[in-house]
């Protein structure tokens, strides 16, 4: 018994031997690489290993670049293999063709060759000779002298991250990347001033002019110096803080800290400018998890006076909440200038200017013939101003920017226009301006192509003068008579030529109009990568994402829809059916681009919407905002409006769901697959009619022997209706609660019963707009009228939405009634 009370001092005694004999081999494990020792740049070449091979260094093959490659440092444990460090000379990363070296020596340090022996890259400054290389478990590489001296190491001459036990000195620089796989410098910088204060700016590449921060921790020197900051320091438990020189420390952490022990962690300058925080647990698959990042809202801290903004010119940049990063979008009518980089200039598809629109001067009345607008909500590029005009009013605002061959976008705002000229910079997205914005588009029939040239009115006078310098030449060198006949002769000619000129400038007005373009299979497949990314599925067919090149050489992405059968049996039905639907222009419609018609393969192209369906919009744990959803549902009505009355041929959709209503870079609500039912059930107008239409949304005289009419979209749009009122689905098998299964009874009850608040499950924004809460709700009930003849029409609806006509209480939607045959 006393033998074993003493144990666990005698096991201690014991131990100490033993764990003193380990040291050796302990620090052996450090895995020094000595000099003369290189690294190959080949595929699945060994790295340098830290000592728990947490940390590599070695080569890694750039994104799409088969015989380049990149010598850097990665996380080796987990799947994406993420590069904390990379070898650059400052504006470039240091690239290597297949078969470069990187080897140590004494003199340089770590020395970047290629297969000729041409020095790539080294290290700066190395004072002394290197003895070796230690790669440690922090991530960090050092170059030591026979001593342990470190004479240079990565933790100094950082890239875009730090890690933990990593600490910033003044003047350092954290510069972002180009983009998500494109390592050459970014335009944004993370760094510790001279007077102490940590700053993100932009710069103005390609020289090194920074611009003025957007974020600043406000640790300079002021007043008072020893509250400057001196460090910035990443310490092992995963805190980020300024170490000021009196000692105390403000941190930059504002979310929750995990410790480096059970995980990875890093800081990072994102290629988008925001510098954020991540962790990835160790020994466990998945990837990287965001916890915080500086600034709150980038699109909204950067302005920049002499520069584009977090996001190139012209294009608008708006927040993703999920970690604060910016999202960069072109408008409308307007492509990237490179379509690889999705954060950079975007340009007009069109030409404007002044000298431009006096061309068309002579052809349209006044410039609303020649320009529209693409309306924009809460948009702004808020340094492009060129006049402010006030008091004024929206109309006046819009129709001012169309007058004013210099005005590229009007921003209508408190009673005040300021009207902006290309190009456009700091442009963002902002809820808090209740603005309007006018962006300016020339219309198609009086295009200017891109590529330099004047496009059809040109062509028209270049033409006319050359014949009438001929016709001048000939009259001159000849007699009355012959000229008499020449002239006569001229003048038939210029009828017949100009009669076939009209017919076939009207012929290729149409073709602009209709903006329609025949595919072949091959190409489509070839556009959608083999049909590989599939968007959705419905009754009708499935959609694919692809990319297709328009005449300007821009690359725009598209949705392809393969049909899944077609009734019409001649190409010639086939292909009046899609001119139908390509003649039908409404903003609230989506576009179609295109079709193919190749034997039994036949689909269409569509305009690709980036924000997706309204059902992933509405159906998801963050509610979106009641404005924003009233709008919406204003949107699909009067699309539906233009269908059902204002189109050349009444078209009824049949399938009105959430699914088939798709949102712009704006949020505007756009419809899609309209056209579609006729196009592959022929006859809507037949009282016996197979029964179209999803689950939940579809009208009851479906079910019955009666007429399909226009009312069958209005009681669809109804149960949509209700829908984007309590984002919530129209049938909820799973649901706990009693009643509530199916939402049209359950919001009958509540109506019945006065409970707005339960429907909307409490929703503050919504009760505060009581009035068309109550409204919009009124107007749901009546289009889900089990009588089709109670229904109003899509014109009464936009009527009744936009507060136009009063709404009275609607009756019970499903009254004991029938119908005979």
């Amino acid at each position: 018994m006393a033998l074993m009370a003493s144990s666990p001092y005698n096991n201690q005694i014991f131990l100490l031997p033993l764990f003193l004999l380990l040291l050796p081999i302990y620090a052996f494990a450090q895995n020094n690489i000595t000099v003369g020792t290189s690294l190959t740049a080949t595929q699945n070449s060994s790295p340098w290993l830290s000592p728990s091979g947490d940390f590599a260094l070695g080569f890694q093959q750039l994104p799409n670049q088969k015989d380049l490659f990149l010598l850097c440092i990665w996380y080796d444990k987990i799947a994406d293999k993420t590069i904390v460090w990379y070898a650059n000379d400052g504006d470039t990363p240091s690239t290597a063709p297949t078969g470069s070296k990187a080897s140590l020596t004494s003199d340089g340090g770590l020395v970047l060759t290629d297969r000729q022996g041409k020095e790539l890259w080294k290290p700066n400054n190395i004072v002394g000779d290197v003895d070796k290389g230690v790669m440690s478990d922090e991530g960090n590489f050092m170059l030591q002298d026979t001593s342990s001296e470190t004479l240079w190491e990565t933790f100094k001459d950082p890239t875009d991250t730090i890690l933990p036990s990593q600490v910033l000195e003044k003047g350092t620089i954290l510069s972002s990347r180009r983009s998500e796989t494109n390592f050459t410098r970014g335009r944004f910088q993370f760094r510790l001033q001279q007077d102490g204060n940590l700053v993100l700016n932009t710069i103005n590449l390609p020289t090194d002019f920074a611009n003025s921060p957007y974020y600043k921790s406000g640790t300079d020197e002021g007043t008072n110096s020893s509250t400057a900051g001196s460090q910035l320091v990443f310490n092992e438990s995963g805190s980020i803080y300024v170490l000021r020189k009196n000692g105390e420390r403000l941190s930059l952490v504002n979310g929750d800290i995990f410790s480096a022990r059970d995980n990875y962690i890093r800081a990072t300058l994102n290629f988008d400018g925001t510098f954020a925080q991540y962790y990835h647990p160790k020994n466990t698959s998945g990837s990287w998890t965001y916890i915080w990042s500086i600034p709150d809202d980038i699109c909204q801290d950067v302005r920049v006076e002499s520069g584009a903004g977090v996001c190139g010119y012209n294009s608008i940049c708006t927040i993703k909440e999920e970690q604060k990063r910016p999202k960069c979008d072109c408008p409308r009518n307007y492509s990237l200038v490179d379509p690889n980089d999705d954060y950079g200039d975007c340009k007009p598809d069109f030409i404007q200017g002044c000298e431009e629109d006096e061309l068309f001067r002579s052809k349209v009345h006044d410039f609303s013939d020649l320009y529209g607008v693409v309306e924009v909500i809460n948009t702004d590029w808020p340094t492009s101003d060129y006049v402010q005009l006030k008091p004024f009013n929206g109309d006046s605002c819009k129709e001012s920017c169309l007058s004013d061959c210099l005005c590229a976008v009007a921003i209508f705002r408190d009673g005040t226009c300021w009207k902006k000229k290309l190009p456009l910079s700091n442009g963002r997205v902002d809820n808090s301006l209740d603005s309007r914005g006018f962006i300016k588009v020339r219309k198609a029939e009086y295009s200017i192509s891109p590529n330099g040239s004047n496009g059809l009115v040109q062509e028209v006078k270049e033409k006319d003068q050359d014949t009438l310098i001929l016709v001048g030449s000939v009259l001159l060198g000849t007699s009355v008579f012959v000229n008499f006949l020449l002239g006569a002769a001229i003048c038939v000619g210029f009828f017949f030529i100009y009669r076939k000129k009209g017919k076939t400038v009207l012929a290729d007005q149409n073709v602009a109009d209709m903006n329609l373009r025949s595919f072949t299979y091959k190409e489509l497949e070839a556009a959608t990568d083999g049909f590989k990314e599939e968007l959705g599925s419905g009754a009708f067919g499935t959609v694919y994402k692809g990319k297709i090149q328009t005449g300007s050489s821009v690359v725009v992405a598209v949705a392809v829809k393969r049909l899944n059968f077609v009734v019409q049996e001649t190409e010639k039905e086939f292909r009046n059916e899609v001119k139908v639907i390509a003649q039908t222009h409404h903003k609230n419609l989506v576009r179609l681009l295109g079709y193919c018609d190749d034997g039994k393969n036949r689909l269409l192209v569509y305009e690709y919407l980036s924000n997706g369906t309204l059902a992933s919009f509405v159906f998801t744990d963050i509610k979106p905002s009641w404005r924003g959803r009233t709008e919406i549902a204003l949107g699909i009505a009067k699309g539906l409006l233009y269908l059902h009355e204002e189109c050349s041929s009444q078209i009824i959709h049949c399938d009105i769901k959430p699914q088939n209503i798709l949102l712009d870079d704006y949020y505007n609500a756009k419809i899609s697959d309209f056209g579609l039912a006729k196009l592959l059930m022929m006859n809507q107008s037949q009282t016996h009619t197979a029964i179209r239409g999803t689950k939940g949304y579809v009208a009851p005289e479906w079910f019955r022997n009666m007429p399909i009419t226009a009312k069958v979209d209005v009681y669809s749009f109804g149960v949509v209706l209700l829908e984007i009122i309590c984002c919530r689905r129209s049938v909820d098998s799973e649901s706990n609660d009693e009643g509530k299964e199916i939402l049209t009874d359950w919001a009958y009850d509540c109506f019945v019963e006065g409970a707005l608040n339960v429907l909307v499950n409490w929703e503050a924004e919504a009760l505060d707009d009581i009035k068309k809460l109550e409204t919009y709700l009124k107007v749901s009930m009546w289009c889900i009228q089990e009588n089709p003849a109670l229904r109003p029409t899509m014109r009464k609806v936009v009527q009744m939405l936009e507060g136009v006509v009063e709404v009275h209480a609607p009756p019970c939607p499903y009254p004991a009634y029938s119908v005979t045959n």
